[in-house]
């Protein structure tokens, strides 16, 4: 290939990986001064990497929150070949701009190495999804992207071992391409927003994650994201009943994606992950995928990582920019 993006210091690269939490509270709900100066901060730093990256194309690994997967037909990851956002907690709506030619390159390229990846030909997706192109770019439609969802809400999900291999086939496609490829993975770390779950919902509840809750109202909707900050705001004073964070447990997650030593985590179940770091843990399989498609890429680096538990935004935030030190031969 000869078409690799040449970076002041000498080293040819053609992917890379940013890595950053989500969070619908991220401008509902104010932590101290001081925190939401060490967010803005991080964020600067993300910009100022993929801006200086300047992708020619973005893969986005992101889960859902029941707004555009649900039981009704729940696949344990999907390839994007036309996208929409659907606007949820004030993010940017419309459609993505998918390239449709190269989201079908895409999946039948992991379904050939073996992965059983679903494709839609109109995905809905929420702010996870979306909300990181909005911070780097600030429209969703600034950059051709081909959205990947990976559940990590609605059990049963896979292991962990074939999150990486979803990843792994990715980043094997990405690296035969003749453009520059930026990886963005959306989620985590530790949470346990109140999201509901389906063996413990009512009738109501469970209608609605079987797929009534597609089409919500605006005042349904509406009442749905004031409960989540309303839960916020009492998880920062102390008083909500939910998990509390897991920064140690984040932090050995990101020790361990930093390290390259991926198959590590692969016998991280599913049960022990949401009783150490919440039911919404399972968003760090998008963190997984995205580590395993640069890798197989090349060999890589953590240039820039951050790290907070902040109970303003029921998360333990965290942000890295990984670039390459030495490509895979092609």
């Amino acid at each position: 290939m000869n078409a690799k993006h040449l970076r002041s210091e000498g080293r040819q690269v053609s992917c890379a990986l940013l890595t950053m939490s989500h969070s619908p509270l991220l401008h509902e709900v104010k932590p101290s001064p001081e925190v939401t100066a060490e967010v803005e901060a991080a964020l600067e730093n993300a910009r100022s990497f993929v801006t200086g990256f300047d992708p020619d194309l973005i893969v986005s690994f992101a889960p859902d929150h029941y707004n555009g997967f649900f039981y009704e037909l729940m696949p344990p990851y999907c390839i994007g070949l036309d996208a929409v956002s659907i606007g949820d907690f004030g993010s940017q709506a419309g459609k993505l701009d998918v390239p449709y030619e190269l989201a079908q390159s895409l999946s039948a390229s992991v379904l050939t190495a073996g992965v059983d990846a679903a494709v839609s030909l109109r995905m809905e997706v929420d702010h996870g999804a979306v909300q990181p192109l909005e911070i780097v770019y600030g429209d969703i439609r600034a950059k051709p992207v081909i959205p990947v969802f990976v559940n990590a809400v609605a059990p049963p999900f896979a292991p962990m071992a074939r999150i990486r291999a979803l990843g792994e086939a990715i980043g094997r496609w990405a690296s035969e391409l003749d453009k520059r490829v930026l990886f963005i993975a959306s989620g985590g770390l530790s949470h346990d927003p109140p999201v509901p779950r389906l063996a413990e919902a009512t009738d109501e509840q469970r209608r609605l994650l079987v797929g009534a809750g597609r089409n919500l109202s605006p005042e349904a909707r509406a009442a749905r994201e004031q409960r989540t900050i309303a839960t916020a705001r009492a998880f920062a004073r102390g008083e909500a009943d939910i998990m509390d964070l897991a920064p140690d447990w984040d932090r050995e997650l990101m020790r361990i994606l930093a390290s390259g030593e991926l198959p590590a985590l692969d016998s991280w179940s599913p049960e022990w992950m949401q009783e150490v770091a919440g039911h919404s843990s399972h968003e760090v399989r998008t963190w997984f995928a995205g580590y395993a498609a640069l890798g197989s890429c090349g060999e890589y680096a953590v240039r820039y990582s951050y790290y907070r538990p902040i109970p303003e935004f029921i998360a333990g935030f965290g942000l890295t920019t990984v670039e390459l030190v030495a490509e895979s031969p092609r």
